[in-house]
Parts: structure tokens; C-alpha cells; sequence
């Protein structure tokens, strides 16, 4: 063993170094007040010849605890705070996009439904258009059908000699042109009508082509100087001998519109 053990030590144990500072802290604080309240006092005041000793703050002091404590709460209120704000901001976001999500779906919907309305619509629409078509070829068919006996003779003759042949002057019975062909169907009723167009069109009784009936004869050109004549058939058709390229056909008004018509039946 040393020969120096048994000597006790004469040195005071070292205070820990955030002490210190502490206390040297407020030593220094306290000071600086004493001092500037010096300054402050009358020029005849007597000097301050007592010491005042504050008392030491440590890490364990009561003072020191409870502020610690304060800063502590303060941190976790602050904490609690702004976790709540996230948990409403999170809460208005969601709403948000709900209430975005709601409005797209309805507007889906109520685009869903204008189409379905006007789908609806245009079918009602294409069924009373088929339903009036089927009424206009059905009384088309009807006149037709209860047209004279006459007018029926005319047609049945002029549809028999569909696909034959257009040559100017021809009278039959395998190819024609347009006066001839018109003169030979209404002989088949005992209507002896004149060989040309010009004359065909000033025979019988001039009507409007707003009101034509089967067995008409349909004249293109003025009335006594018209080039071309057909028969009216029906269902805003009319048969003639057209051209050498087209032979005897059926074709639509429309197309040829006509100038005028007479009525012989």
C-alpha cells in the first residue's frame, strides 16, 4: 500500500459543470441588477456594503422541475394541436373528394338519362314516320288497287312491256318510244289517242300534278309542244319508253319532276 493512502484528501468535490454555469447565471443576473440600481440612486446614497447570496439552481430543484414540466405540457399541447389539425384537414380533404366523387356520378347520371330521353324520343319519332309511310304506301297501293278497270288495264299493258326497247318511231310490240308506247296502253281501254307527245299533251283534261291519279299521262315540255310523255302509276312513279339507253322503266317523279298532265280516264 502507498504511504500516502491514509492521508485524506483536503480538496472539495467538483461541482458538475452545468451547476456552475447555472448559479454563475444567476449570480451575474442578480449583479447586474444590484449595479444598474446603484447607478440609479442618489449621488449622496451610501454605498451597498451587504452581500446578498442567491440561492443555487440544480436539476433538481423544484424551480427548475416545474418549469420544466410547464415546457414539457407545453410541447405536447402544441403536439395534440397540430395533430388534430391534420386529422381536419385530412377529414375536409376527404370531403372534398366525396363531394367531387357525388357530383361527377350525378352528372353522369342525369347525362345518362338526357340520352336515354332522346334516344327514347327519336325512336317514338322513327316509329310515326315508318307508321305514316306504311299509311302512304298502303293507300298508294290502295288507289292502285281501286283504280277503274280502265286505269288498271293501262298499267297492267304499260308493265308488261318494261325492259323493252326504245327506238325513235317504233310502235311494237318489242320496242317503242314514248308517244307509241303511251298510244298503244290506252287503246287497250278504247282510247284511240294521237300518235305524238305534242298532241297526247293537250288530249283529255289538264290536272296538277298535286293531284294526280293512276292512268294520268304526264307530259314534259309546254302543253301542245311538249317533248316527252309518260303514264303516272302511283306512289310518285311513272312507266315510259325513256331513252334508247334506258329502255321502258319505272322511275321516280322526283327525279324528272314534270311539267303538266291530262287525264283521259
Amino acid at each position: 500500500m502507498s504511504h500516502t493512502a491514509h492521508i485524506r484528501s483536503h480538496r472539495k468535490p467538483r461541482r458538475s459543470s452545468s451547476k456552475l454555469a447555472l448559479r454563475a447565471g444567476v449570480a451575474g443576473g442578480v449583479l447586474s441588477t444590484l449595479a444598474v440600481a446603484g447607478s440609479a440612486g442618489p449621488a449622496n446614497a451610501e454605498p451597498v456594503t451587504e452581500t446578498i447570496e442567491m440561492p443555487a439552481l440544480t436539476f433538481d430543484s423544484p424551480e427548475l422541475a416545474g418549469a420544466v414540466a410547464l415546457s414539457a405540457e407545453a410541447t405536447q399541447q402544441a403536439a395534440l394541436d397540430l395533430d388534430l389539425q391534420t386529422q381536419e384537414n385530412a377529414a375536409a380533404a376527404k370531403a372534398a373528394k366525396a363531394a367531387k366523387k357525388a357530383k361527377a356520378e350525378a352528372e353522369r347520371k342525369a347525362e345518362a338519362e338526357r340520352k336515354a330521353e332522346e334516344a327514347a324520343r327519336a325512336a317514338v319519332e322513327e316509329r310515326s314516320s315508318r307508321s305514316s309511310e306504311r299509311t302512304t304506301l298502303s293507300s298508294a297501293s290502295q288507289s292502285v288497287s281501286n283504280a277503274s278497270g280502265s286505269a288498271g288495264t293501262v298499267v297492267a299493258f304499260l308493265k308488261a312491256q318494261l325492259g323493252d326497247a326504245y327506238v325513235m318511231g317504233a310502235t311494237g310490240p318489242n320496242s317503242w318510244d314514248c308517244s307509241s308506247l303511251v298510244q298503244a296502253a290506252f287503246r287497250q281501254v278504247g282510247i284511240d289517242l294521237p300518235r305524238v307527245s305534242q298532241d297526247q299533251s293537250l288530249a283529255g283534261t289538264q290536272v296538277s300534278l298535286d293531284n294526280l291519279q293512276v292512268g294520268d299521262i304526264l307530259y314534259w315540255g309546254g302543253a301542245g309542244s311538249a317533248y316527252h310523255t309518260g303514264v303516272y302509276i302511283g306512289d310518285g312513279k311513272y312507266l315510259d319508253a325513256a331513252n334508247p339507253s334506258k329502255g321502258v322503266v319505272i322511275q321516280e317523279l322526283s327525279g324528272y319532276p314534270a311539267s303538266g298532265a291530262v287525264r283521259v280516264l
